[in-house]
């Protein structure tokens, strides 16, 4: 009976000990009400109520009239946020912090619903130079964003994207860190012969990131490479021909083919200014937002296909000054350089959330905010000028106008412009 009650009383102390070694966790509601009121001087491709802007439309001539060209507006209150920061657990020497965001974004019919945004969690232990990030977060391609108060944040210029991920983030001391990462494409798809799809890259490989950064006084500094696998065709599509006029094997499972797009970023910051620049050589790169895609440069005797994927540059500059008055101004560039082979039969797959016509565009945004505490209220100016080849009117297939690397020629292509004015409330909390 003895040993019995010295054993439970072993038992309880063990687990007393144990139980003191969990400290609990803290947690911070958080969130804004937003409202934006936009107009346009022409029909715009865009997401969410037409507040997700990517590009303009191109001419759509109607008995000599230019349908697209008309001015349109809109008042809505989607994107108001809501976030769970939580914080402080500790379970020994390991330390767990994460997150939880949802937005009214996705429309059911005409009522806002609730979205997903962010939901990570981020572990680290005590004399450790590693953390790990585990959960959908921002994509740390897209993670810096330029100075506005649009709701695309400066896409196609910027990358966007948040993705599930496993990023492990190392210290090196004196300001600099490496990163890698493992995603999992998930609200941003590549596009392909099915249009948008998960499939894609469900039956490939990882997407991977590796990236350095550093982080000192008024300057931090980023390098890094986005590695995207896709496997566009799972099963043979009757409707193709090959070589020898016979239908596709089932070998196309296949044909995987790699996009790498390497990015630098930069910032400076002194007192109330701030500056940032970023710049992406994409490789199929419309998981990001970007205007990216891929072609067909070959099919092969033995059943596979090889891919070859579009080349973008993408680029912005953005700024900020001042707290209670703020300017800020974005300008952004981008330009398709073509596929790295030949296509056969300009068979192209670009991001449809704009006009596959786009071979260049540029944007410049500047922003007047007034911060009043958590009251914000801003005006912005959105001009956008789009590159288009001329291949006016629906139904005429641009990829059609494309030479064998994808590329229009500039002399047959026209310019449109679209002068987008926004004013956006914000209530934080």
């Amino acid at each position: 009976m003895k040993k019995t009650l010295a054993a439970a009383a072993l038992l309880l102390l063990g687990l007393t000990a144990f139980a003191q070694e969990e400290t609990p966790s803290k947690f911070k509601l958080y969130g804004f009400i937003r409202n934006y009121m936009v107009a346009d001087t022409r029909a715009v491709n865009a997401g969410t109520e037409d507040l997700y802007f990517y590009m303009p439309k191109d001419l759509s001539i109607v008995d000599g009239n230019d349908v697209n060209g008309a001015f349109n507006w809109r008042f809505v209150s989607l994107t108001t946020r809501l976030g769970l920061d939580v914080s402080g657990y500790k379970f020994g020497t390991m330390g767990v912090s994460g997150k939880v965001e949802a937005d009214f974004y996705n429309l059911s019919g005409a009522v806002p619903i609730l979205r997903l945004r962010q939901a990570f969690m981020k572990l680290q232990w005590d004399d450790c130079p590693v953390s790990l990030t585990i959960g959908q977060a921002w994509h740390p391609v897209a993670a810096d964003l330029p100075h506005m108060n649009n709701l695309e944040t400066g896409a196609p210029f910027n990358p966007f994207n948040r993705s599930p991920q496993l990023t492990a983030d190392l210290a090196l001391g004196g300001g600099f860190s490496f990163t890698a990462s493992l995603l999992y494409l998930n609200h941003y798809l590549p596009t392909g012969p099915a249009g948008k799809s998960k499939d894609y890259y469900k039956y490939g490989l990882p997407e991977v990131f590796f990236g350095a950064s550093y982080k000192g006084g008024s300057i931090v500094a980023k390098i890094g490479v986005d590695i995207v696998n896709l496997r566009p065709y799972t099963t043979p599509q009757n409707d193709w021909t090959w070589q020898d006029a016979t239908p596709a094997p089932k070998i196309l499972v296949k044909s995987l083919f790699t996009g790498i797009s390497p990015f630098v970023f930069f910032q400076f910051t002194s007192g109330k200014f701030q500056l940032k620049a970023k710049s992406i050589l994409a490789q199929s790169g419309e998981h990001m937002n970007l205007l990216s895609g891929y072609g067909v440069a070959s099919f092969n005797d033995n059943g596979t296909v090889d891919f070859t994927p579009m080349q973008d540059w993408a680029s912005f500059v953005s700024f900020s000054y001042g707290k209670k008055l703020q300017a800020m101004c974005m300008i952004g560039y981008m330009k398709q350089l073509g596929t790295t082979k030949d296509l056969v039969d300009n068979q192209l797959w670009l991001n449809t959330s704009a006009d596959t016509g786009i071979s260049e565009a540029f944007r410049a945004t500047p922003t007047l905010a007034l911060n009043l505490g958590k009251f914000t209220v801003s005006l912005e100016y959105n001009l956008t000028a789009a590159r288009f080849a001329n291949t006016v009117n629906a139904g005429y297939d641009a990829n059609a106008a494309r030479n064998s690397r994808g590329l229009f020629d500039p002399a047959q292509t026209h310019m449109l412009l679209n002068h987008r004015f926004i004013c956006m409330t914000k209530f934080n909390f």
